[in-house]
Parts: structure tokens; sequence; C-alpha cells
């Protein structure tokens, strides 16, 4: 019915799961019990050992899930105790008439009064994908209970707490060992806080009848390493280094050569034709020592720089660029050049500064530079980052890469893409000089922005995955670039 890569927001899945009940005609009854049969094969196959199940059961469809899980791991002989709020208000008619079926095989269940019974195993069916505010209350409670208990956690849909639409967690939320989604992905699981408290993601797709998606679209895709065979075809054979590109990489200004270094290996190792580098003329001998296939171009007057903006394809402005009288002017010649962009660092604080509609640009700003950009937050920027994306794109007319845990790649009038793949290791100072240089040598190659963007994005999330085989705290840019080089190079 879906593509292993769309992502859905809560109200196309509210909408599917209502059109699927319609079809089936039985009011959802036939979907509850799909889900919570899904649930209890995905437990037995996780955990076929466990013998005592608390399942946490809210009163709304989620609650009713988890009630099928519970009457069936009942008639299955196993221990089962299910937990209950005492403010939680009426169970929805499904719910309640789940309730009713795991109550007459001799099901037990009592009110929350603080502690968890003994169990082997705990089921989060607590709140559904419809909660978007911090639980409070008994809620909480039980919440911190389940995460301080150290037993497995076998979430339905969405672990409680986690707002399914944005991946945001504005309270206490249930740390999940599996995450079990039904009928379709959402989008919140993929990206944010969301991403500490999923565990591992399955997907129990449902039998729904024909029809039920009609006028339904995912809300975003997953951007997939199956895409990159495609996007980086082999060379041709009587190819030259013209055919390739040639990246302009315009920074490091007094003390921040390092930066405009890495932007330019990265673009080199990604492979781009030629690169080459506008900087300080402190930092052309170090550069060439360490990078003698860079050329290198001492900048300390705006003639420098116009000698060398014909001759590109694409340039890379930002890593170490600083924001002084030289950064200004250096960026003020870039923007009036015509050329496709990649920004980055300073260049997108000297954007928020004096914001433009720009022409033929990416940007890739981390959480705080994309809060300026949007004269906000950080918080505001991290509590919907695709909302935060979306603005971006539409603000300056141009491709942005959301940078963070979940990296979201927007652009106007396109469906957002979140690059999965990417690790905590890559946390450190430097990492997003090697994203730019990867993605300017992806646009000189021939992809268009949005391409480039996210293809640049999710090269730079395997590299670093590969890089992080041998422990994340340590990792450093430099670590990227062997493996980059294998993941540029798909197989077929």
């Amino acid at each position: 019915m879906h593509e292993l890569d769309e992502l859905f927001d809560v109200a196309a899945a509210r909408r599917l799961d209502a059109q699927a009940s319609a079809l089936l005609g039985d009011g959802g009854a036939g979907l509850m019990e799909q889900a919570g049969t899904a649930a209890w094969q995905c437990l037995l196959e996780r955990w076929p050992q466990a013998q005592r199940l608390c399942v946490a059961a809210g009163a709304g469809n989620n609650g009713g899930d988890g009630y099928v899980l519970a009457r069936l791991a009942r008639q299955a002989g196993r221990q089962v105790q299910v937990l209950r709020l005492a403010d939680a208000g009426a169970r929805t008619e499904l719910a309640e008439r789940a309730r009713a079926a795991y109550l007459a095989v001799g099901g037990q269940e009592t009110f929350f009064a603080g502690e968890l019974p003994a169990a082997d195993l705990l089921v989060d069916a607590l709140f559904g994908i419809g909660l978007n505010r911090a639980p409070n209350g008994d809620a909480a409670r039980l919440i911190a209970a389940i995460n301080d208990s150290g037993l497995p956690v076998l979430s339905l849909d969405v672990p409680s707490g986690v707002d399914a639409r944005t991946g945001a967690v504005p309270g206490v939320a249930v740390r999940a060992t599996i995450t079990l989604q039904f009928i379709v992905r959402h989008q919140g699981l993929y990206t944010a806080d969301a991403l500490e408290y999923i565990g591992g993601r399955r997907l129990a797709p449902l039998s729904v009848p024909d029809g039920s998606q009609r006028g339904i679209a995912p809300a975003a895709c997953l951007w997939l390493p199956s895409r990159l065979s495609t996007l980086l075809a082999p060379r041709r054979a009587n190819t030259h280094k013209g055919e390739s590109g040639h990246v302009l990489c315009v920074g490091g200004n007094a003390g921040s050569g390092g930066a405009v270094m890495l932007a330019a290996e990265s673009a080199l190792r990604a492979g781009a034709g030629l690169v080459s580098v506008a900087t300080q003329a402190q930092h052309i001998a170090p550069l060439l020592a360490r990078l003698p296939e860079a050329m290198a171009h001492p900048v300390q007057e705006a003639q420098d720089l116009q000698a060398l903006l014909p001759r590109a394809k694409v340039i890379a402005i930002g890593p170490g660029l600083g924001q002084d009288d030289w950064a200004h002017e250096l960026w003020r010649q870039v923007l009036a050049s015509g050329k496709p962009l990649v920004i980055d660092a300073d260049a997108l604080n000297l954007l928020a500064a004096t914001p433009q509609t720009l022409h033929d640009a990416i940007l890739t700003p981390h959480p705080g530079e994309a809060a300026r950009l949007l004269g906000t937050d950080t918080a505001q920027v991290q509590a919907d980052r695709f909302a935060a994306a979306a603005a971006l794109a539409a603000r300056f007319n141009a491709v942005v890469v959301l940078k963070g845990a979940g990296t979201i790649v927007a652009a106007p009038h396109q469906r957002p893409r979140v690059i999965a793949a990417g690790n905590p290791g890559m946390a450190v100072g430097g990492m997003g000089d090697l994203l730019t240089g990867i993605i300017a040598a992806l646009r000189a190659q021939g992809l268009d922005a949005f391409d480039a963007a996210s293809s640049g994005a999710l090269l730079h999330s395997l590299a670093g995955d590969d890089a992080a085989s041998e422990g994340q705290r340590g990792l450093l840019p430099t670590d990227l670039l062997v493996p980059l080089r294998r993941r540029v190079n798909p197989e077929p």
C-alpha cells in the first residue's frame, strides 16, 4: 500500500485509519485486533522467554491494542497484569470492547499506585499518536516508573510522551526497547528527541483494504542508501576532470584555516574534478602541505577573489569565514557572482544579519544557526524541525539541510527528506565543514540542488557510521574521508 521510505504525519495516519475502518465496515475493531496480534507476535519473536507481562493501557485505542495483546498473552498461558490510570477518563468504545474481551478470559487489571508488578517485560500502550503535550499526574509517574524499572519495553505505535508528528518530547517519555508502528511510519520517530526514546523501530503494515490511502499523501520520506546508486552512476570511460566540476571553497579567516581545508578535502573525496580554495595567505602553506591536490589562493583584497569566481561551477562559502570586514567583502562578492552556492557556518550568520531571497543556494544550518536565520531560539527550532526547515526554505528560496539527529532536507514545493543514518559521535567541530564540501562536490558533478543536498547529507552520515565502527567517542572529521570515498562509489 505504501513505500518503505514514506513517512506520514498524525493527521494522515488518523485519516488512513478512519478510511480503512470505514471500508472494513466494523468501526475499527478489525484493525485493533490486527494491531494487538502484530504486537503479540513481535513480543514472541523478540522475547520468547518472557512469562510475566505488565501492560500499561491507556483509555484510548492505543490502550485497546494493549488489551488485545494482553488477551492473547493470557490465552497463551502467560502471566499478565494490565495497569490502568485512575485519572485517564472514559475509554473509547473500541478500547472498552477490547478490555471486556480480556477480562472474559480471566485477565487481571489494577490501577497504578506508584509501583509496577513483578514482570519480565513491559508493554507501553498508554498513549497513541495523538499526544502532543507533556504527560502529567499519574501518567508521568507511571512513565517514570517504567523507565526506572530497567526492564525491556515494547511500545505500541509510539513511545508514550513522544510527539509522533514532530519527534519532540515536551516532558517525560517512555524509553522503548522496540517501537512497533502500525500501518505507516510516523515522521516524528525519525528525528529530534524521539531518537533517544524509540529503541529499535519496526513496522506492522496490517492488512487494510484497497483504497484506504485514497487522497492521503506522505508528509516526508526517508532518504535511504539505495538512492545513491541511481544518482551516483559510474563515470564514463572517456571522461575528464572538467566534467566533474570545479568547486571554489571560500573561508578560513585568521585562526580558522582548518575549516576551509576540511571542506576542500571532502569536496575532492566526494568526486569534484577541481577544487580551489580562497583563504588568508597564512593558510596557504599548511593547506598545500596537507592537500597538494587543491589549488590554494591567497585572498587579501577584493580583486583577488574576483579573478577566481568565473572559473568555479559551485561556490562553498562559510567554513572558518568569520564576520569581520574581510568576511563581509567575500560574502558580498560571492552573492553577486550568480553561481550555485553552498552556504554554511559564518556565511549563515552573515545571511541572518541581512536576510535576502537567494538564487540556487543550499543552506546547511545547525539548530542554533537555523534559529538565528528565523529570528527565534534553538528550542523552538527543535520543537518542530519539519516546520523550521520548511520555513527556512520558504524564507530564503533555498534548499535547506537542517542538521542534527535525524537531519531534515527541505526545499520549496518539495516533500522533505529525512536522512536515515548518522550517530552521536559526529557531534564534533569540523563535521559541518566536511558536509559543505561533499554537497558542493555533488552539485558540481551535476546533481540538482535538492538531490545534492540530500545525497550529500546521506553520504556524510553513512561515512560517519562507518568511521564510528570502532567507537563514537573521539571520532574526528578526518576519520570520515576514507569511508566517504567508498560510499561515493556505490555498487550499481
